[in-house]
């Protein structure tokens, strides 16, 4: 496989999700494979990302938790508080373990790893400044960039006063009263998250409203539940600049009006990470967000070099970029033996955002279904779940069903409500073997499950 004038077979920039699949599973074919990180093994999903994400949001759902357990018959002796230096040192000790066991996955597979920071010098040639000093050359038959991604903040008058996500679960104080600029995923988790933990929360976003993208129903019923847990969030509103008090801030808006805070979040979006890499002096093409272009067998623009994950900016999910890198070495270096070599199909892709409640979602949302099939059915229901005739707590669940009105297929299947994302992992196997509603029909319901509104709908609300 190897060629004596490459030093590998294989050189993996970035040490996330995708890059140590990618690694992983070409040396288990005989590739010869090396991997430069310059920061902690695991990319964005360990350090600052899925894994420190959830467990924040397991943790801010106590105190509401307690609050309802009265309804159960709980007495409890005090008002519960939070002891925010415990939940971070809990959080960076289970990190750690998962980023030493990132390492232990490259030293099993036999990958070098080297710590520090690699750029490309031409197609084959990658230099690393390593973290204790000095530099290495290593040559390489195919050359995999997965980078990742980092924090977009636009150029506002006052950004060094702020925050990005990166920055959320190691704060050295926690916020009593946090400002979260944006109406992504990341934002509204973020504001839920810190406001069940006890923050006070204001989330400002310049669009009419939150979660664009997601299925139009479910932005509205997510934005309505969230408002009554708690969390403000003011749409149309736009930022002016950004001062500092103190150790307070204060978010200027356009409309002349002030908010005071102790952090200011920017959860604006991200963009690839591609500085220092070298990738404008080799050509390698990037789209005008910064994402590195790929073809469908994620190959750049320069013959050689290879590009998955976020730094591609398709679908920035950790699944996806273990998808893409499984393709990605099949492609390369042959599939296992009597398997057929594995490509990456974006249709159906199941995601979730752990607001609180949390949003599960899979397929078309209504208006993709109306634009790309024509005559769908809606079927929906929105419910006070069973746990709350007893807690006390007003939150209520949404399902709902995308149907082609002439194949009877489910183009779409959307949740808000308690275990949303456990939910629907399952419904997307089904979507993704062309389940029809009368499929759905003849399953028998779980009960009394959220889940079982999906196999017991019937009324059809619109078309």
């Amino acid at each position: 496989m190897a060629t004596p004038s490459f030093d590998h077979d294989l050189f993996v920039i970035g040490g996330g999700s995708g890059g140590v699949r990618a690694a992983r599973f070409a040396a288990q074919r005989g590739a010869r494979v090396a991997m430069a990180e310059s920061g902690r093994m695991g990319g964005t999903c360990v350090n600052v990302g899925c894994i420190p994400k959830k467990l924040y949001s397991y943790g801010a759902h106590y105190a509401e938790a307690f609050a309802e357990s009265a309804g159960f018959g709980w007495r409890l002796p005090g008002a519960p508080t939070l002891d925010w230096d415990t939940l971070k040192a809990n959080r960076a000790q289970e990190i750690a373990r998962l980023n030493g066991i990132y390492e232990g996955l490259m030293t099993g597979a036999k990958v070098l790893r080297l710590q520090g920071h690699a750029r490309l010098l031409d197609a084959h040639t990658v230099e690393v400044t390593l973290e204790g000093g000095g530099t290495q050359r290593h040559s390489a038959r195919h050359i995999l960039i997965a980078t990742g991604g980092t924090p977009f903040v636009p150029d506002v008058p006052g950004r060094e006063w702020i925050v990005t996500s990166d920055d959320m679960f190691d704060l050295p104080r926690f916020p009593r009263r946090l400002v979260v600029v944006g109406g992504g995923y990341i934002a509204c988790e973020m504001a839920s998250i810190f406001h069940g933990l006890g923050a006070q929360v204001t989330l400002l976003y310049r669009g009419a409203q939150i979660l664009r993208g997601f299925d139009d129903e479910v932005r509205d019923f997510a934005a309505g539940e969230m408002r009554k847990h708690g969390v403000d969030i003011r749409t149309h509103a736009d930022v002016a600049r950004i001062e500092a008090l103190g150790d307070a801030r204060r978010v200027h808006l356009k409309d002349g009006s002030a908010i005071d805070a102790d952090v200011v979040l920017y959860a604006t979006g991200r963009r690839a990470n591609t500085a220092g890499l070298g990738l404008d002096a080799l050509g390698v093409r990037q789209s005008d967000n910064g994402a590195i272009e790929v073809d469908a067998r994620f190959a750049t623009s320069v013959p050689g070099i290879y590009a998955i994950g976020d730094v591609v900016g398709r679908m920035e999910l950790t699944p996806v970029a273990l998808a893409e890198g499984m393709a990605l070495v099949d492609h390369l270096f042959g599939p296992p033996p009597g398997q057929p070599a594995r490509t990456m199909d974006y249709a159906g892709i199941p995601t979730a955002v752990f607001t609180h409640p949390p949003i599960g979602t899979v397929g078309l949302t209504e208006q993709q279904a109306r634009e790309q099939v024509g005559a769908i059915q809606v079927f929906r229901s929105d419910f006070k779940p069973l746990k709350h005739t007893l807690s006390g707590n007003t939150e209520r669940t949404l399902t709902k069903l995308i149907v082609d009105a002439q194949t009877d297929r489910v183009l779409g299947l959307h949740m808000v409500g308690a275990d949303a994302g456990e939910i629907v992992q399952g419904f997307a196997v089904a979507l993704k073997c062309g389940a029809t509603k009368a499929q759905l029909d003849a399953t028998i319901g779980i009960h009394p499950t959220s889940a079982e509104e999906f196999v017991t709908l019937r009324q059809i609300s619109r078309t």
